[in-house]
């Protein structure tokens, strides 16, 4: 066991939570410019009612992307936050993450128009 009370093991699994927990941050993030692009590719082409209702369930799974983004940034603060109660140094940067965060968001703004 560690001086500070934590273990080695679960400073370990905390690190490779937070390891794990980033890069699906960053996998939405690739996934909603995707989806973005595409969309914006489709917009031109796409007009009618078909083209709304496509736009509608895209606008409705940006939103649920946004929600699940926002939990993996929690979780990924709360186990830096057991990190740093415990002596450790911080496992990642939160606020690079949360930058990412804010250009992503700025992007999907920009490009809604």
């Amino acid at each position: 066991m560690a001086a500070n009370g934590m273990q080695q093991s679960d400073e370990s699994a905390t690190r490779n939570g937070i390891q794990a927990l980033e890069m699906a941050f960053t996998g939405i993030t690739k996934c909603r410019q995707d989806v973005e692009n595409t969309k914006n590719n489709l917009t031109s082409h796409y007009k009618g009612s078909d083209g709304k209702a496509f736009a509608d369930l895209v606008t409705a799974w940006e939103e649920k992307a946004d929600v699940i983004m926002v939990n993996v940034q929690d979780m990924i603060e709360t186990l830096n936050h057991t990190l740093a109660e415990h002596g450790k140094q911080q496992g990642s940067s939160v606020d690079s993450i949360n930058q990412a965060y804010a250009q992503s968001d700025a992007v999907f703004d920009a490009l809604r128009g």
